[in-house]
């Protein structure tokens, strides 16, 4: 099937390792069940499930040491195209422990090696280059140490003409983008809590996350902006209209890959050339899919598929 090309950036990529025990208390030594090992990351795992979902993308990637190396050949055996940006240091690591006889989950996670300011510049130009024209560009996750809160402002004048930026990460540089004016964004999206902490003030119903969002759209921080209302659904504001999709109504075994699974459902939808509102359901279905699967699975396409008929989109 024809799509846009799909480039998604994953600046502080993770070598995540998934296990269980029956109880997490301090002092003994805890003996966990076999580790599971995952390439991991915002970038990494949208790129992951538009794999499986038979799209095509190249997951660009800051990689170094045995563990970027680890993560390199995990994705090679999934079938997922990448390109390795040199990291300053080997790539971090993270753990997700499930406590077994609670189902209660523990994540830790490092914070990846320190950036330096000119190879923060080198990486502008390397991923302006490798940059298909036309793309949609992802930037999805944290960003490492050395980082400025303003990069993806410097990146989305870089390869302005080129591509359009689609946001998805967390903190300060979150609040920074969305503080700026014009900032010319493809889409932002961001939680519920994000958008509470970001308008100052509770969004206690759809309309009023609607509301925000157009606040945003209108100040040309993004043409398109998605706030998650976790277990309802989403929003979507775009000049095209104002959407929200319920989620699917199914057990939960783990939240950890929902949000990049939403990513996933929703941009290969939209290179596909899907209007919004049937995109944001694809992205609320393969979200709902993710929170069925364990530890840090992804979500399954066959559940993403047959949860659509679950996820109904309407106007707001």
């Amino acid at each position: 099937m024809a799509q846009t090309p799909i480039v998604t950036l994953t600046l502080n990529p993770a070598l995540d390792m998934s296990t269980s025990v029956g109880t997490v208390r301090a002092g003994p030594k805890l003996r966990c069940g076999t580790p599971r090992f995952d390439p991991g990351g915002g970038g990494i795992n949208v790129s992951r499930v538009i794999a499986r979902m038979g799209g095509t993308s190249i997951a660009f990637a800051a990689l170094g040491g045995p563990s970027g190396a680890h993560l390199a050949e995990l994705l090679t055996a999934e079938g997922v195209n990448f390109l390795a940006l040199e990291a300053p240091g080997p790539t971090r690591q993270s753990m997700a422990v499930t406590e077994s006889t609670t189902g209660k989950q523990f994540r830790f996670v490092m914070p990846g090696p320190e950036w330096t300011d000119t190879r923060i510049a080198a990486s502008v130009q390397a991923i302006r280059n490798a940059m298909p024209k036309g793309a949609l560009l992802l930037v999805s996750g944290s960003q490492p140490p050395g980082f400025p809160d303003d990069f993806v402002l410097t990146l989305t004048k870089a390869v302005e003409g080129h591509a359009a930026v689609l946001l998805d990460t967390s903190g300060a540089p979150l609040f920074r983008v969305a503080a700026t004016d014009g900032a010319g964004l493809h889409l932002l999206r961001m939680n519920a809590d994000e958008a509470e902490e970001l308008a100052g003030t509770p969004l206690h119903t759809i309309a009023e996350t609607a509301d925000f969002a157009a606040g945003l759209v209108a100040r040309g921080v993004a043409k398109t902006v998605i706030i998650a209302r976790g277990a309802e659904g989403s929003v979507l504001v775009s000049p095209q209209g104002r959407w929200f999709c319920h989620a699917a109504d199914v057990a939960i075994k783990s939240k950890i890959g929902a949000g990049d699974s939403f990513v996933a459902g929703y941009i290969l939808a939209t290179a596909r050339g899907a209007p919004p509102d049937q995109a944001l359901a694809r992205g609320v279905a393969a979200a709902s899919a993710a929170i069925m699967t364990e530890g840090t699975e992804l979500c399954r396409v066959e559940d993403a598929e047959a949860l659509i008929a679950a996820c109904p989109v309407g106007p707001i």
